[in-house]
């Protein structure tokens, strides 16, 4: 688990829970219906990770590890990276291909996993 420090990401996912409360987010959980994890760390993926749930079955984000058996796809990034998917400024396929992201579970989940998930950058 991470340490107490902020991430970047942590605003990150605030705006989600909210944009999942939308009609926008709830056409996603209809659409979509995946369960992600997403491990994000400070500076190296894999070392003081904080886990994120990102539910589009219920619609809804949670801080910690998923619970209920295994989530479809799992993702690790480092924050900066993630804000950058998050946010539209690098394609998750060039993430993936440069080791900016780590991917483990269903690939053709993890294909679904695109900016169109995340809030638009005017509401961010």
């Amino acid at each position: 688990m991470a340490n107490a420090a902020e991430l970047k990401s942590d605003a990150l996912m605030e705006l989600m829970k909210l944009h999942f409360s939308t009609d926008a987010g709830k056409q996603l959980t209809k659409k979509i219906g995946l369960v992600y994890q997403i491990n994000i760390a400070p500076k190296k993926i894999g070392f003081n990770e904080k886990s994120f749930v990102v539910d589009l079955k219920k619609g809804e984000v949670k801080e910690g590890a998923y619970e209920d058996g295994k989530p479809d796809a799992t993702f690790s990034f480092t924050d900066d990276d993630f804000v950058k998917v998050a946010t539209g400024k690098m394609n998750p396929q060039m993430a993936f291909m440069r080791g900016a992201m780590k991917i483990k579970g269903s690939i053709s989940a993890a294909q679904k996993f695109t900016p169109d998930i995340f809030p638009k950058p005017s509401k961010m």
